[in-house]
């Protein structure tokens, strides 16, 4: 560790105690970003932290639809972003103009979105979703109804598989990252690690084909479809010692720390979100030092997206 980087990591934590603010880390974070944060963790399990904590200041390290997650469940309290242009691919690919025209096409269906989305997105939802509770969901809403599925394409059809529901339509959007790990990557990788577990995330575009290799038997017990926390409890409690790891390569540090004879392996070195590594440290100090830059959801909106929020955890 640098001089200037052991001075930095010094200041935000005596600023913290100062200020009683708290940063909260999500598992694609850059590793220093991660080891500053009061807690690491998914972006759902990260804003419960938020609204549970005494806290009145959190600095939230992740991209702006995490922070406006945030916001939205804990209107009193100040909720920092340290670099505004941290969006998110997946969650532009659809915006309220368009949810509301696909609405009217279907009138009477329930909109799902997952949580990977705008505020004004939630607020037209009638449940938000997380890719560990997806299945859940859905599978509480009545056969009968149309089910409109958004954004993601990859946990849609993984979804739509899984509760068989044949009435669910899927909005056509993706993650940049998870899109770009395919079956090829998944099957050349377990041909050279043969013993290994593979934890992929239901974003990515290989999930199908795992799904359809599950079912078939060739994979066996050695595929898992998981949440990034998922992942992170599958790990700690299997016995196997090496890992093929489909997500953002973000959450390898926290694997890595927390199960030091164990091996993690991604499929794909190149599956970085350039927007989670827009953060630094430095920028969590400047957001820290001079409260920059705070995300705030108007209360209409707001309100309106507590709700989608609120019955999905609900659900538990």
């Amino acid at each position: 560790m640098s001089e200037s980087t052991s001075f930095i990591k010094d200041r935000i934590s005596n600023i913290k105690k100062e200020k009683e603010a708290v940063i909260l880390a999500h598992n694609y974070q850059l590793p220093e970003v991660q080891e500053i944060a009061d807690y690491v963790g998914d972006s759902l399990a990260l804003s419960q932290i938020a609204a549970g904590t005494s806290a009145n200041t959190i600095i939230f390290c992740g991209v702006h639809f995490m922070a406006e997650t945030a916001a939205i469940i804990c209107p009193e309290k100040e909720v920092l972003i340290p670099d505004l242009e941290a969006g998110c691919s997946l969650a532009s690919t659809i915006n309220a103009a368009e949810l509301n025209s696909w609405i009217r096409e279907h009138p009477n269906a329930v909109v799902v979105s997952y949580i990977n989305t705008t505020a004004e997105v939630k607020s037209l939802s009638d449940y938000c979703c997380t890719s560990a509770n997806a299945v859940r969901v859905v599978d509480s809403i009545p056969i009968d109804k149309e089910v409109l599925f958004l954004p993601d394409m990859f946990l849609g059809s993984y979804v739509a598989q899984i509760t068989k529901r044949k009435n669910m339509f899927v909005w056509p959007g993706e993650c940049h990252v998870h899109a770009g790990i395919r079956a090829e990557d998944i099957n050349k990788m377990l041909e050279t690690y043969k013993t290994a577990e593979l934890l992929v995330h239901p974003e990515c575009g290989c999930t199908s084909s795992i799904l359809y290799d599950i079912s078939s038997g060739q994979l066996q017990k050695k595929a898992h479809i998981l949440s990034t926390e998922g992942m992170m409890k599958h790990a700690r409690a299997s016995g196997s010692r090496q890992f093929l790891i489909a997500t953002e390569t973000g959450i390898l540090h926290r694997m890595q720390k927390q199960n030091m004879s164990t091996e993690f392996i991604p499929i794909k070195k190149e599956a970085i979100c350039k927007y989670m590594k827009k953060i630094t440290l430095e920028k969590v100090y400047n957001s820290i030092c001079n409260n920059v830059y705070q995300v705030k959801v108007p209360n209409k909106i707001a309100d309106k997206a507590r709700l989608s929020i609120q019955r999905m955890i609900d659900l538990g």
